[in-house]
């Protein structure tokens, strides 16, 4: 049980780097501001990929979710 107690808390901060990551690209997208954007987008691949490393996501839906910020992220820039 302490194990479990000990990995849970490990995976929920490893699982709220990614998200808030994550959200703090979108609300950039959302904004319109391509530098924020972009910049938040390194940090959400880094920390998506730090979360694949230690097995908390699986590899795929990493990659999944970093394509789809990564096509957002793009577009807005393009747009400009």
């Amino acid at each position: 049980m302490r194990v479990t107690e000990r990995k849970t808390e490990k995976n929920r901060k490893i699982k709220g780097a990614f998200k808030s990551a994550m959200k703090y690209t979108k609300e950039a997208i959302v904004e319109a501001d391509g530098e924020k954007a972009t910049e938040y987008l390194k940090k959400s691949i880094k920390a998506l990929d730090k979360a694949v490393e230690k097995n908390v996501l699986h590899k795929n839906t990493a990659a999944r979710r970093k394509s789809r910020l990564n096509k957002a992220v793009k577009a807005l820039v393009l747009k400009k």
